[in-house]
């Protein structure tokens, strides 16, 4: 395909993405692998910046056959219909295969197995994957079955319309009863596989809002408006109100250490199907509410 660029001083990889339909990962992906040509010169960095009056010559590679194996994991699927699913994803579960990680027990193993389609915008090792949840974070994720179902939900998490509510116990004692963290998020200078908040990050804002206090802890009801890579996490410990289990990112661990007590208990989008708005929620894990018990008990709120 053939494109003009109308706009000046705009990314490779964002105005692709614009022209084709397909998710900027999927651009930047194939610019890398196979480059693009501008202005009759092949360009392989998506960052690469164009002016008004450019021609840019590009073609997404054809979807490869799906080279990740089905597995019979059982699966919490909480809908589904012929355009989307959404699934409560347990703590511990890996998304989906990547860099070195090379598993067979991740959520797109268990989704080839349990679920007739998948989108093919991520490749093969992301098929139908919209957004992610960290390997320790529980709850619910939603999984396109088809290209223009990913289109739909991927637009709505970028333009803000989707909900996104998670439930996290932190460390402290939250003294606002609600408040919002803007503070941008980049990959950490000290440590490449953490993210931190850096003035020269990406924008990211979290709202925040005390459910109950336990004294040395606090139940808090977190809102994505962002959705950057650990961002709720980053943003409690920034408040000095770390995720209990997170070791990371200095939460404590004496209470529970399998993990950050994390858990996406709401979501809110636009049902690609039929346009209505719908909502689904999925209870807190067994394991986050007994922790929440014995508070209770000790407290005497139980």
């Amino acid at each position: 395909m053939t494109y003009e660029v109308a706009d000046d001083a705009i990314r490779l990889d964002v105005f692709l993405s614009r022209e084709s339909g397909a998710s900027r990962s999927a651009v930047s992906n194939a610019v890398g692998e196979l480059g693009a040509v501008v202005n009759g010169i092949r360009r392989f960095k998506s960052g690469f910046e164009l002016r008004s009056g450019d021609v840019v010559e590009f073609e997404l590679p054809e979807p490869r056959t799906l080279e990740v194996e089905a597995a019979d994991i059982p699966l919490d699927i909480v809908f589904q219909d012929e355009n989307f699913v959404v699934v409560n994803k347990p703590q511990g579960m890996v998304v989906h295969q990547a860099g070195s990680y090379r598993a067979s027990d991740t959520l797109v193993n268990a989704l080839l197995f349990n679920v007739d389609n998948l989108s093919s915008i991520n490749g093969v090792i992301r098929p139908g994957i919209v957004h992610r949840l960290d390997k320790d974070t529980s709850g619910l994720l939603v999984v396109a079955k088809n290209d223009e179902a990913h289109r739909n939900l991927a637009a709505q998490i970028e333009k803000k319309t989707a909900r996104r509510i998670y439930y996290a116990l932190v460390d402290g004692n939250v003294k606002e009863d609600e408040g919002t963290v803007d503070a941008p998020i980049a990959r950490s200078k000290r440590d490449r596989k953490k993210m931190a908040v850096d003035e020269n990050g990406r924008r990211a804002v979290t709202h925040y809002r005390v459910l109950e206090r336990f004294g040395k802890y606090t139940l808090v009801r977190f809102e994505l408006e962002t959705g950057r890579t650990h961002q709720i996490r980053v943003h409690a410990a920034y408040i000095h109100h770390p995720v209990v289990g997170d070791a990371v990112y200095g939460g404590s661990t004496a209470l529970y250490s399998a993990g950050q007590l994390l858990h996406a208990k709401e979501l809110e989008l636009d049902s690609p199907t039929t346009g209505e708005r719908v909502r689904f929620e999925c209870p807190l894990p067994d394991y986050f509410t007994a922790v929440l018990e014995k508070l209770r008990r000790e407290n005497g709120t139980a």
